[in-house]
């Protein structure tokens, strides 16, 4: 079984629930508390063993490209003044030579399309998704508890966590058939996918979240441009084609999602990051406290 070295991240929406933040930023680059949320993801994957990231990109969005490239004005500066923790954590998140291509999806068709943009540099091997919106807080993260269960049952694997009591019908909803061994029960075969299921018709309540390791059979299912919700190329369609053909499974990971396309889902996850950071928590609680008047 070939293992899971390239991640593909489809970075080129406009963050039209957060506008106008993201107006002349990408939105994947808002900070969430020390660094944007783009970094956030990508170090999920490095952490997972992802070698190589694709980044589906749109018009505008060359800063991205630039964030994980050198800064040499910047990092001779801080060099300079010898500010040297600086310069270290700035040049954390650079990826090396080879390690991140870009690709420009040309024009916003969809999910599904934006996947198969990356087709010829994924080749004939398996590969995560990760969509940048999600930030998933977990340990181990939710890309290497993903690659875990491909490494144990191979397949394609959806991470899938509980929806909100009586709002599964306003998600992606999987239908589940046999459990998996091992991974605490969390992990079973998928049946289906329902979305957006009548109140009351949710064959499960488990929805799909911001991670997938999917093998490059899909390619052909969204090789064919089908139409779906929206009037766009969904990637939900082509993994429902794919499932008469190849093996999927759900994962219930362990952890808790933000989602910062939400002016409060990115709330949430900036306090949830700096109250993870050790050096500066107490500051950081005594602020909130302040600002609630606690």
């Amino acid at each position: 079984m070939k293992p899971v070295r390239k991640a593909v991240l489809p970075v080129a929406g406009l963050g039209t629930r957060i506008q106008p933040a993201a107006k002349t930023t990408p939105k994947n680059l808002l900070n969430v508390y020390d660094r944007p949320i783009l970094a956030h993801v990508v170090a999920e994957g490095r952490a997972a063993g992802i070698e190589h990231f694709v980044f589906i990109v749109g018009r505008g969005q060359g800063a991205i490209e630039d964030y994980f490239d050198h800064a040499v004005e910047l990092e001779s500066g801080l060099e300079a003044k010898g500010k040297t923790a600086i310069l270290e954590d700035v040049r954390s998140d650079l990826l090396g030579p080879g390690q991140m291509s870009f690709v420009r999806q040309m024009a916003p068709l969809g999910l599904g399309h934006a996947v198969w943009c990356a087709r010829d540099l994924i080749g004939d091997e398996p590969f995560a998704v990760m969509l940048p919106d999600m930030l998933m807080n977990a340990n181990p993260g939710a890309l290497a508890q993903a690659i875990a269960a491909h490494e144990a049952v191979g397949g394609n694997i959806v991470v899938v966590e509980p929806a909100p009591p009586g709002e599964a019908h306003k998600y992606g909803i999987v239908a589940l058939g046999e459990t998996a061994p091992g991974f605490d029960g969390r992990l079973q075969t998928m049946t289906g996918m329902v979305e957006k299921p009548a109140p009351g018709t949710e064959p499960s309540n488990l929805f799909i979240s911001g991670r997938y390791i999917l093998q490059p059979g899909i390619f052909e299912a969204l090789g064919e441009h089908a139409k779906g919700a929206g009037g766009e190329i969904q990637l939900t369609d082509a993994m429902l084609k794919r499932l008469r053909a190849e093996p999927f499974f759900a994962l219930e990971y362990q952890g808790t999602t933000y989602d910062c396309g939400d002016k409060l889902g990115l709330l949430r996850a900036n306090v949830a990051w700096a109250l993870a950071d050790p050096a500066g928590e107490a500051d950081v609680r005594a602020a909130l406290g302040a600002l609630l008047g606690a």
